[in-house]
């Protein structure tokens, strides 16, 4: 287990717009914003669902093209192949009260609307790195070095 502390940074509202990709809106707005590290939570509406279920080394997807709510949706925010890379998972609902969940896939479509929080998180660098194992690009969180101590370093 990996533990590390940060401070909050700062907080970005946002509303997205009906037919906006809600992956590719989140990885805009944090980027815009200057966001490399930090957490985001969601609501709203979904006309298109794109769910991914990590089985056997990759992602099977199930597509749903009905009104959805969006129950909950989490996620975070680091730095992937030298990018800034939304992951997030998503619970949604339909009519009937049916939930549904999974990992947030290119292709989920806002609906009417759906509201943002974007938290920073100051002090820290969130990477993706990618491990043989799983085929996953997973979190790797680690302390920013200081300008003073790489400078040093070059010196000895």
């Amino acid at each position: 287990m990996e533990l590390y502390e940060s401070k909050v940074g700062k907080v970005v509202f946002a509303r997205l717009s009906g037919g906006e990709d809600l992956l590719e809106s989140i990885t805009q707005l944090a980027d815009r914003a200057g966001v490399s590290a930090g957490f985001f939570f969601l609501i709203g509406t979904l006309e298109k669902a794109n769910l991914g279920f990590f089985r056997e080394g990759k992602y099977v997807t199930k597509e749903m093209v009905v009104p959805l709510e969006i129950a909950s949706c989490s996620g975070n925010i680091s730095i992937k192949e030298g990018k800034v890379f939304a992951h997030a998972h998503v619970v949604v609902s339909d009519e009937r009260g049916n939930a549904f969940g999974g990992h947030v896939m290119p292709g989920c479509l806002v609906g009417i609307t759906s509201e943002l929080v974007l938290v920073e998180a100051k002090g820290i660098n969130m990477l993706r790195r990618f491990d043989l194992k799983t085929k996953l690009f997973l979190l790797s969180v680690e302390k920013p070095r200081s300008k003073m101590k790489e400078k040093h370093s070059t010196l000895t």
